[in-house]
């Protein structure tokens, strides 16, 4: 398993667990900054403290202020809405350059929604 894709696993465990969702904003809203392939992607991380790690250590990131948003919240307004507006979802960003997984927000609604039914 890449360490992306074991972010990925412990950001569903985590966000199910602790019943919250990170993010960061600044004087100009939420980043969703362009990748590569063209897709704006918005970060979103499953701990404070994975979401201070990036904000402590990423130059790009050290303005942001950190916004904790209910899971359920979430799900039912941020989830649909980022996907009418086609952005992608970052799960757990890590690292000195913040990447990760990068998820549609209606597969990770979904993955959400399959964990907590098998609880």
């Amino acid at each position: 398993m890449s360490i992306s894709a074991a972010h990925a696993s412990a950001f569903y465990r985590e966000v199910i667990e602790h019943q919250e969702v990170w993010t960061v904003r600044d004087q100009n809203g939420f980043p969703a900054p362009e990748g590569s392939d063209g897709h704006r992607t918005m970060p979103f991380w499953s701990l404070l403290s994975r979401a201070e790690r990036v904000i402590t250590s990423v130059p790009a990131y050290r303005d942001f202020e950190l916004i904790s948003l209910p899971l359920k919240r979430w799900m039912e307004a941020w989830l649909p809405g980022l996907d009418r507006d086609g952005i992608l979802v970052g799960l757990n960003w890590s690292g000195l350059r913040a990447t990760g997984f990068e998820m549609p927000p209606l597969t990770v609604l979904d993955s959400v929604n399959s964990l907590t039914r098998d609880d």
